[in-house]
Parts: structure tokens; C-alpha cells; sequence
């Protein structure tokens, strides 16, 4: 006989767009139930506040005139960054699996970028930079990196046959581009853009709480810190979360809608 989880394992594999719609929604309700249950245990709400004391909390906070304004300021500067950092690293790893040479000249920058601490980057930008701007080029040094190696991987793997096909038929460069390379690159952009954004928030954040530029939410979470107002720290970054998710759902979606559009020409 099958053992009694082979079943749960198959239908684990097999689930519905609607399912897991309902999986997700049940995670995150377990996640809330711990949450709650693990406060009333600890009985503390310095140390770890119950989500009803954040939901109202965040509440208070959204009531205030400069929130829309503190959220604005940070989430302009980190999306900024991460766009930059998105143009930049396409380019360079297109060019460089096009051009070998290129990826060796640029070898040692990449690898300097993805072993140096990024507090010792947040150090060096207070002295280069202003305060208000830490946190854009913290993001692009993030962004760059993890775009530059998925574009040079996705070129590196573009259907060889197809660019032979393409090389005998005389197909113009940007039909090859958009036939050839831009499918290639799909599920590597995809990816990288996933895992580059969420890090681009995370070094984002913590820039501004090192820097402290004025009316940031970094600005907010120091003060959290300062006064030991807890609630606050864990409405920021309730705010923090929804807008990196927010942002990331958006821009996938518009990234598939450019595929589709460019992909037929």
C-alpha cells in the first residue's frame, strides 16, 4: 500500500491557480494567528506587539498628514535606484555576451560590488553623497550585479540554431534581438528582477536608517528605535512590505506585457 502522504504530495503537486489563491491567504492567516498567540504569551507589547496594536498603530500613522509624503520620499529614491540599476545591468550583460572581452574588463568591478559589505558601501556614499541620496545608489549597487550575471546568462543560453537560422535568412539585428535573445532572456530577467527588488528595499531601508535623511521611513524606524515605540517599528514595516510587493507585482506584470508586445514583432 501507498503511504498516507503520497496522496497529500499529489495533490500538493497539482494545485489550481484558486487554490493557491486559498493556500496563501491560509499561510499568511496561520502567520497572523502565531503572531497573536505569541504576544498574549509574552504578554509584552514593548518587546513584540500584537497585530492589532500595529493595524492600529498603522492606522494612526496613515491618519497623518506627512505619511503619503514619507512613503513617497522613500519609495521614489528606491525605485529610482532599482531602475538604474536594471538599465545598467541589461546593457552591460547584453554587451558582454556579446563581446567576451567586455565581461573579463568588467569582471573585477563585479566582483568588488558583490563582496564588499554593503555597510561599508552605506559608509563611503555618507561621505560621498548627500544624505537624501544614499539610499538610490544603494539600491543600484544591489540591482546592478544580480541583472548584469541573469542578462549574461540568458544570452550565454539564446537557441544557437535560431541565430544560425537567423545569421543565413539575414534577419535585421533588432528582429533578432526581439525574436531570439528577448525569449532567451525571459525567465532570467524574470527571476533576477524578483530577487534584485526585494534586496533593493532591504539595502534600500537600511541606508536610510544609517543615513537619516529627513522624512524617510528610515528617518522613522531610528525614531522607533530611539523612543522603544515597537508598534511603530513593525507599522513601517508593515509599509515597507506592502509597498515592495505592491511594486514588484506591478512591475512583472508590465515586464510580461513589454515581452508579449516585443516578442511578435
Amino acid at each position: 500500500t501507498r503511504p498516507p502522504w503520497a496522496a497529500l504530495c499529489r495533490t500538493m503537486a497539482s494545485i489550481t491557480p484558486n487554490k493557491v489563491r486559498l493556500l496563501r491567504l491560509a499561510a499568511v492567516a496561520g502567520a497572523l494567528a502565531v503572531w497573536q498567540i505569541s504576544s498574549m504569551m509574552l504578554g509584552e507589547e514593548l518587546l513584540l506587539p500584537s497585530p492589532v496594536t500595529v493595524a492600529k498603530r498603522l492606522y494612526e500613522l496613515a491618519g497623518k498628514a506627512d505619511f503619503l509624503k514619507t512613503v513617497f520620499f522613500t519609495f521614489s529614491r528606491i525605485t529610482l535606484g532599482f531602475f538604474i540599476g536594471f538599465a545598467a545591468g541589461t546593457l552591460l550583460g547584453f554587451v558582454s555576451g556579446r563581446l567576451p572581452a567586455v565581461e573579463h574588463i568588467l569582471w573585477p568591478y563585479f566582483s568588488l560590488i558583490k563582496s564588499v559589505p554593503v555597510a561599508s558601501f552605506i559608509v563611503l556614499c555618507l561621505i560621498w553623497l548627500s544624505s537624501e541620496n544614499i539610499s538610490v545608489f544603494i539600491s543600484f549597487l544591489m540591482v546592478l550585479p544580480i541583472i548584469y550575471t541573469n542578462t549574461l546568462n540568458g544570452i550565454r543560453n539564446a537557441d544557437r540554431k535560431l541565430l544560425e537560422a537567423a545569421d543565413v535568412f539575414r534577419v535585421r539585428a533588432w528582429r533578432r534581438f526581439a525574436l531570439v535573445y528577448l525569449p532567451a532572456l525571459r525567465p532570467y530577467l524574470i527571476s533576477g528582477c524578483a530577487v534584485a527588488m526585494g534586496l533593493s528595499w532591504k539595502a534600500g531601508i537600511a541606508a536610510e536608517i544609517i543615513g537619516i535623511p529627513d522624512g524617510s521611513i528610515g528617518e522613522k524606524f531610528y525614531s522607533a528605535k530611539i523612543y522603544f515605540t515597537t508598534g511603530d517599528l513593525f507599522a513601517w514595516t508593515a509599509v515597507v512590505v506592502v509597498a515592495s510587493v505592491l511594486f514588484e507585482k506591478l512591475f512583472l506584470f508590465l515586464l510580461e506585457r513589454l515581452y508579449r508586445r516585443f516578442c511578435r514583432l
